[in-house]
This record gives structure tokens, C-alpha cells and sequence, in this order.
């Protein structure tokens, strides 16, 4: 077996590494070496080690230091010819040679390149999120009347009853879709964003040892920016659905009056509330579809996993945004600008400070639940759908290269 040999020419065959020290006061100490220079079983101070383990002796004489011992005949040579070291106060050391990787195992996972990374996240990003956003269509012209109930809520306080009288009294049945343009043209792209954020940063962290819960902090943080940058359509659907025929009219008035940033009024408390609703939201969507067992052969028992998912998800994830969401959609449907101090005080006047949190929040619930059990299971039926174009679209696109490549090959060889 060949030995592997150092810079100076000595040659040892991965010994363990020993460090030895002494304290003597201040006085420099100086001792001959204790095994024959140039023997296999030594290598000098300052050589390259090989995998070794290492331990330290601690003497109250002398010291060698950097020794390093290859077998037991040597360790046992260099302890007769040292006698500087009869001082030698350890008396036993247990030594544990370097792990061996055994045949055959795995080899460690190749570093993906940013672009890779990147690439992909983009791509997990869209078929999340184009799934995401057709499902949020069709729920924005299925459930939208429920919306505008519980925003007419969060501004006015009243009960769900209350509110759904004096909304159909207001105009019938048109009067609940009232601000629908713009609710269809925010829903989407807002929960494009937020599954766009999710699957998107699980992606881009793949290969980073973190929890999930930890990944999906990243996403939710992602998807809070996101929605400032819907903000001015947001403002036009939230006034409309509150105040009516007259919410557009309110919402140009207030904007002559404080300009064009009234239309990012609750701006801070829409992104902070998006945090807050979509990390629990996404934190319980992933660990319950991590948990609980798959169907995939089984279409009914496939769909009431997601739709318990879905709801699970809207319960936890309304019971902690509530709050915030009062306060943002009091800011937002304000006729004339207005703090948060100010809208808080409103609130806690009109209702107390229990209006903070269960204003509207019942309502909520309801709707939420009906909408994620709609979500999650069109989003999984659309993700599915999607995963499985682009699987049948790659292996395509391999057959098709493997095809031209031995046409090619084919061509070459009748050539020669």
C-alpha cells in the first residue's frame, strides 16, 4: 500500500495528531527531540496533517509539540527514548479514528448554481401561481358578495344580519358586487402573489438547511411587498364595496383633498396583515399536507384532504390577522385622511376594544372557510394539472433531441 508523504519528505500513514504544552514559569525551555529525525513514525511541527484525530497532553515539565504518531510501536518507542516526559500527569486517552465513507454510499448532494436556483424557483412559482389565480377568479365571482359583507363590517361594526339587510337595501343584489372590476383584477393577482411567494421561496431554499416554518417566514415577507404594489386597486374595490354607487366619487374627493398617496392608505397595515394571515395560513397548508397521508389514486378522498386543508389554513390564518384588517380597511374606506391612532380610536369607541379583534370576524370565518376549501382544492387540481403538462412537455422535448440526436449519429456514420 502506497504512504502518503509530506513536504519534507517524511512519510506517515494518516497518524493521529498529538499536541503537547507545559507551563514552567517564564523560563524558555529547550529539549532534545525525543524520537530519531527522519524515522516514519514522525513528522516535524508544521507539516500538513492528514485526517487524524487530535488530542492535547498537559504536562507540568516539558513539551514536544506537533508530534504525530503513526502506530503503537512508534507511540511506545517515543515514550521509552523521551525522558523529559516522566512528568506526564493523563493517564489514558481514548482515540477515535476518522470516519471511512463505506462503499457504495451516496455522494453528497451537488451545490446548485444562483442561476439554477433561480430558474427554478420561477418556475415552481408559475405553475403555483396561475392555478392560484384562476381559482381566486372564480372565487372573487362565486363568493364576493360575502366580501363586501364583511368589509361593510370591519368599516360600520355592525352584525353579519345587519349588514346583509342594509347592503341588499341599498340596491338588491347588485349592491353586494359592487367594486367587482377591480376586485377582479386584485384578487387574482394578489393570491398570484402569495402562492407565486410560497412555492417560489421554497424553491429558491431548497437546498438551504432551515425549517420549513423558517422558509415560509421568506415567503410571507415576500408576498407583504407584493401587495403594496397592488395597493391603488385595492383602495378603489374596498370604497366601493363599503360606500356604494358613491365609493368612487369619495375615493377621487379624498384624493383632491391628501393626493395620490391616500391610495396607499393602509398600506403598512395591508402588508403587515398579509404577513400575519399568510404565514400561519401557509405554515398550516404545508405542515397538514406534509402530514397528513395522499390519495392520488383516490379523486373523492384527494379532494376532501384539500378541502380540510383549505379550511384549516383560513381558521388559524383569520383568527390572527383579524385585528389588523379592521384597521386597515377603517384607514383605507375613510372619506378623509385619517391615522392609525385615529382609526383605533374610532374603532374602540364605537366597539370597544373587542371590536379590534371580532368585528366582522364570524363572517369571516365562514367566508374564508368556503373560500379556501375552493382554493386549495382548485389549486391542487390546477397545480396537478400543470406539474403534469410540463413533466409530458420535458419528456417530449427529450425524446424529440434523443430522436434528432440519433438521426444525426445515423447520418454521420453513412458518411463514412
Amino acid at each position: 500500500m502506497a504512504v502518503p508523504s509530506t513536504s519534507s519528505g517524511m512519510v506517515f500513514a494518516a497518524p493521529p495528531q498529538f499536541g503537547f504544552s507545559q507551563e514552567r514559569g517564564n523560563e524558555p525551555f529547550s529539549i532534545k527531540k525525543a524520537l530519531k529525525k527522519g524515522s516514519p513514525a514522525v513528522v516535524p511541527m508544521g507539516s500538513a496533517p492528514l485526517t487524524a484525530s487530535t488530542c492535547t497532553f498537559t504536562t507540568g515539565g516539558n513539551a514536544v509539540a506537533g508530534r504525530k504518531l503513526a502506530s503503537r510501536r512508534a507511540m511506545a518507542r517515543s515514550r521509552l527514548a523521551a525522558a523529559p516526559f516522566a512528568s506526564l500527569s493523563l493517564a489514558a486517552v481514548t482515540m477515535t479514528p476518522p470516519p471511512k465513507q463505506a462503499s457504495g454510499s451516496v455522494a453528497p448532494k451537488k451545490k446548485k448554481e444562483i442561476g439554477e436556483i433561480l430558474s427554478t424557483a420561477g418556475k415552481k412559482a408559475l405553475s403555483g401561481g396561475v392555478p392560484g389565480m384562476v381559482a381566486m377568479g372564480i372565487q372573487v365571482l362565486s363568493l364576493m358578495w360575502l366580501r363586501t359583507t364583511i368589509n361593510y363590517q370591519y368599516r360600520y361594526g355592525t352584525t353579519t344580519m345587519e349588514a346583509l339587510r342594509t347592503l341588499y337595501s341599498q340596491g338588491g343584489i347588485p349592491r353586494f358586487y359592487q367594486g367587482l372590476l377591480p376586485a377582479l383584477i386584485q384578487g387574482p393577482l394578489s393570491r398570484f402573489g402569495d402562492t407565486a411567494a410560497n412555492t417560489g421561496m421554497l424553491a429558491l431554499l431548497e437546498d438551504v438547511d432551515m425549517p420549513v416554518a423558517m422558509k415560509t417566514v421568506a415567503a410571507s415577507l415576500a408576498a407583504g411587498l407584493f401587495r403594496i404594489v397592488l395597493m391603488p386597486v385595492d383602495a378603489c374595490k374596498t370604497i366601493m364595496q363599503v360606500e356604494g354607487k358613491n365609493g368612487f366619487a369619495a375615493l377621487v374627493n379624498k384624493v383632491k383633498v391628501g393626493g395620490p398617496t391616500v391610495l396607499y392608505h393602509g398600506a403598512l397595515a395591508a402588508s403587515v396583515a398579509t404577513f400575519v394571515g399568510h404565514y400561519p395560513w401557509f405554515a398550516t397548508y404545508n405542515s397538514l399536507n406534509a402530514w397528513l397521508p395522499r390519495y392520488e389514486d383516490d379523486l373523492p378522498k384527494k379532494l376532501l384532504r384539500s378541502a380540510f386543508i383549505g379550511f384549516c389554513s383560513s381558521f388559524v390564518s383569520d383568527c390572527c390577522s383579524n385585528s389588523i384588517r379592521v384597521i386597515k380597511t377603517a384607514k383605507q374606506t375613510a372619506t378623509v385622511p385619517m391615522t392609525y391612532a385615529d382609526v383605533v380610536k374610532e374603532v374602540v369607541k364605537k366597539d370597544g376594544v373587542s371590536g379590534l379583534f371580532v368585528r366582522g370576524l364570524g363572517t369571516k370565518i365562514i367566508t374564508n372557510g368556503m373560500q379556501g376549501i375552493m382554493f386549495s382544492v382548485m389549486w391542487r387540481l390546477g397545480q396537478d394539472y400543470w406539474n403534469k403538462q410540463a413533466a409530458d412537455k420535458a419528456a417530449q422535448e427529450k425524446a424529440d433531441a434523443e430522436a434528432a440526436e440519433k438521426a444525426a449519429a445515423a447520418a454521420s456514420k453513412g458518411k463514412k
